[in-house]
């Protein structure tokens, strides 16, 4: 792995860190200035104000959050992180579910592209225990799905 891919998941982990703290000025250095996140949660804008918020909103509704990175692989300009967030509904509702003061799990994936030294494109997909798989990668009318066809039989 290159000195650059090593620099890379530094800065992903650096970035997951000041989430988890809702460190909001710490995250606006951290984003190039036409960051686009492709968004984990539903009704999130794209650019850097929209992700802010989203993070705000998530540190409204949970308190004692907790980011567990489990895996982290880079390549060239991209880096992957698999991660485990743990957290107390006790806030606020989300997504139509009172707070019920119950531990949350959550699990997801983040890609992370990374131009110039900063995050400049961010894709997730995520799972949470207590309300289900949670839509990601934008409105369905936009995703576009594409099959592979099998191989051919050998004759």
């Amino acid at each position: 792995m290159s000195s650059e891919e090593e620099k890379n998941k530094a800065l992903a982990r650096r970035f997951m860190e000041a989430r988890a703290k809702v460190g909001l000025n710490a995250i606006e250095l951290m984003m190039t200035t036409d960051f686009i996140s492709h968004g984990i949660l539903p009704g999130q804008l794209p650019g850097r104000e929209g992700l802010k918020r989203s993070i705000a909103e998530i540190a409204a509704t949970f308190s004692n959050r907790r980011r567990f990175i489990e895996d982290q692989v880079a390549e060239a300009d991209k880096v992957v992180t698999r991660y485990t967030l743990g957290a107390t509904h006790d806030r606020k509702e989300i997504m139509g579910a009172a707070p019920t003061g119950r531990e949350v799990t959550y699990k997801a994936i983040v890609i992370h592209r990374i131009s110039g030294g900063k995050i400049a494109e961010e894709w997730g997909l995520g799972t949470a225990d207590q309300f289900g798989p949670i839509p990601s990668l934008g409105d369905a009318e936009e995703m576009q799905v594409f099959t592979v066809p099998a191989p051919e039989a050998a004759g």
